[in-house]
């Protein structure tokens, strides 16, 4: 699974609720969608569109649900026990060459969110004072190609550093000294947290160091089997929602936290701010290019056996719809 765990442990106590909209004369269309993890900043849209009945406008009745375990989501809908999951750009390249039936078909947060993560302490200012120390990550694969590629572009290798498995303990790693930098971190997250916890962090943005750009969060579905209107309307939904956070972001989060009272905490303040920036304004839009380019990072690293056409990760919807 490549969802760094950053809020499973903050918001253990997270309590999420699978709305019942309420019952008309004309039923609305159920959609069901699994989220990545339990309710936090980054679901932003979903949860606005809830609470502002954008999805009953859209003649919607979306279920959200949390996963039993973070692993499956994407795997409940390519099974078809789901319309739509939450998941990462870079898991669906991994998932679609292991053969599992997903396509993207909308975009969550449109940037990346991991950085190289370290303390704001003096002891590492620029990537090559990393050298002859210690870095943390939590899944072997792809945070390792990023690292590999973040230290090439400064005459480095992973030769050069050690780089350790701490199990999705990537802030109490960092600030208890345990690793000098973590990859994976989440930049909404772990800095955040880091502060409330009274360590300064500091972030490697690695769309800046050499890593192509993609889409952190995105909207998958079976690639054989789903429903092209609805998913538009869902689409529409949450792009009203997005724009409606960008327009009134302090708004927005007290009717974020309103879905329940454990989000109501400073680090859901706090991950809010540096969170809802980055949500994709046009959801149903992709980039072909940007696709493109990630699918050759993972094959360059030996990730992926081949290359595979966007067409395989990627549709247009409303294009559909249309037709």
């Amino acid at each position: 699974m490549f969802r760094k765990f950053g809020f499973a442990a903050l918001l253990s106590a997270t309590v999420l609720h699978a709305p019942m909209m309420a019952s008309t004369a004309l039923a609305n269309d159920k959609l069901s969608l699994i989220l990545d993890w339990y309710v936090n900043p980054d679901h932003g849209p979903i949860i606005v569109a809830d609470k502002l009945g954008f999805f009953k406008d859209n003649g919607l009745d979306v279920e959200i649900i949390a996963p039993a375990d973070a692993a499956t989501p994407s795997r409940q809908v390519a099974a078809k026990q789901a319309d739509l999951a939450v998941s990462y750009q870079q898991q669906l390249h991994l998932d679609v060459h292991e053969g599992l039936p997903l396509i993207r078909v909308g975009t969550l947060v449109d940037t990346p969110l991991n950085c190289l993560a370290v303390r704001d302490d003096g002891s590492v200012n620029e990537i090559t004072d990393l050298k002859g120390k210690k870095i943390g990550f939590s899944v072997a694969g792809v945070e390792e190609a990023v690292m590999s590629t973040i230290l090439s572009r400064h005459g480095m290798s992973k030769d050069d550093v050690e780089m350790i498995n701490v199990n999705f303990s990537l802030s109490p790693a960092l600030m208890s000294k345990q690793v000098d930098a973590v990859i994976g971190a989440y930049r909404n997250v772990e800095l955040n947290q880091m502060d409330i916890e009274g360590v300064k962090g500091k972030c490697f943005f690695v769309e800046e160091q050499g890593v192509p750009a993609y889409d952190e969060l995105i909207y998958v579905a079976n690639a054989s089997d789903y429903d092209a209107d609805k998913i538009s309307r869902f689409l529409t939904a949450v792009e009203k929602a997005a724009n409606y956070i960008i327009n009134h972001p302090e708004q927005a989060y007290e009717t974020y936290v309103s879905y329940s009272p454990e989000l109501k905490d400073e680090l859901n303040k706090r991950a809010w701010k540096d969170t809802y920036p980055r949500f994709a304004r046009t959801p149903a839009a992709f980039d072909y290019g940007r696709y493109k380019r990630q699918e050759v990072f993972l094959f360059e690293h030996k990730l992926v056996p081949e290359i595979f056409g966007v067409e395989k990760f990627a549709v247009d919807v409303n294009a559909e719809r249309n037709q």
